[in-house]
């Protein structure tokens, strides 16, 4: 299952794009809406929020979106970005970097393949400034899924009308094929920190947050690789298409990943394990304030790369 940001531009084709988010759900993909202003002109967000389940993204300045920069966040953590339908509007600024809204700028930071299906006049597609700014994009590994021909909403018969949403699922397949220099690869990759437990309450920790390795994992499975990441303890969404073994102290990581090496072609150790737990293991009981416990005696855990 992939995580797609779905990006809906001012066009009267505007409500075609939920059959698009439609049929990327029943593929088993997680969508996301990204609205432009022209676009809840032609089609309301309730209707995309009840086929999601999600919130429907439409101002770059939301109160309580720039806690975390929102369109930086999410460009990190999407496999794909798919303009649907891509007006002249969006072509252009995508083409000349223009982010003047929470779509555009998020165009600039995403690494995730990027399709487009474009809709708009006939005279408009063939405008030699878009015809200019479609090669820019195709230069740079945009995808398109050309406009057909046919009756479009301005009264003329020609190029411009949006391609079927099954044509635009299709395509956001392919894009999604693994294919790359690692193809037929298997990295085993760690990632987080590892929680050594007191007591049921307690535990020794660090503050690793597992974004390296998360990042690792997402760069090699879209390079084509296999990828097995074993992760401890973070509040992180996991890339689409990568096994995740999550695990919370140095042992179960250590356990894990010696089962799982043999499968491995690479290895890669970005976690943060602890060196030392607490000798004989964690209480069963929280300990109390009035037990006074000045020293905790210290084991050394396992090497896993050593090992």
């Amino acid at each position: 299952m992939a995580f797609i940001a779905l990006g809906v531009t001012g066009s009267v084709a505007a409500y075609k794009a939920v059959e698009v988010a439609r049929g990327l759900q029943k593929n088993g993909h997680d969508v996301t809406v990204i609205m432009t202003a022209a676009a809840e002109r032609f089609v309301g967000q309730l209707t995309f929020e009840a086929i999601t389940r999600r919130d429907v993204i439409t101002d770059q300045f939301t109160p309580g979106l720039n806690a975390s920069v929102e369109h930086v966040s999410m460009a990190s953590g999407i496999d794909a970005l798919v303009i649907a339908p891509a007006t002249a509007n969006i072509i252009g600024k995508f083409a000349n970097g223009i982010a003047d809204d929470f779509l555009t700028s998020m165009h600039l930071v995403t690494r995730a393949p990027i399709l487009m299906a474009p809709a708009m006049n006939s005279n408009m597609w063939g405008h030699v400034a878009v015809e200019r700014n479609l090669e820019i994009l195709r230069g740079r590994g945009v995808h398109f899924v050309e406009p057909t021909e046919g009756d479009l909403a301005c009264g003329w018969t020609g190029p411009g009308r949006l391609a079927e949403p099954t044509s635009i699922v299709t395509a956001v397949e392919e894009s999604l094929r693994p294919r790359g220099s690692l193809l037929g690869r298997c990295f085993l990759i760690t990632a987080g920190p590892t929680y050594e437990d007191l007591d049921p309450v307690r535990f020794l920790g660090n503050r690793s947050t597992g974004r390296m390795g998360r990042a690792l994992a997402q760069a090699a499975a879209r390079r084509g690789a296999r990828v097995i990441l074993v992760t401890g303890p973070v509040p992180l969404e996991m890339p689409a298409g990568v096994e995740v073994v999550e695990v919370r102290s140095a042992s179960e990581m250590h356990r894990s990943v010696t089962e799982r090496k043999t499968e491995a072609d690479a290895m890669i150790l970005a976690a943060a394990v602890a060196d030392y737990t607490p000798t004989g293991g964690p209480q069963s009981q929280k300990l109390r304030k009035d037990q006074r416990i000045e020293t905790i005696e210290l084991t050394r855990t396992l090497d896993i790369l050593a090992d």
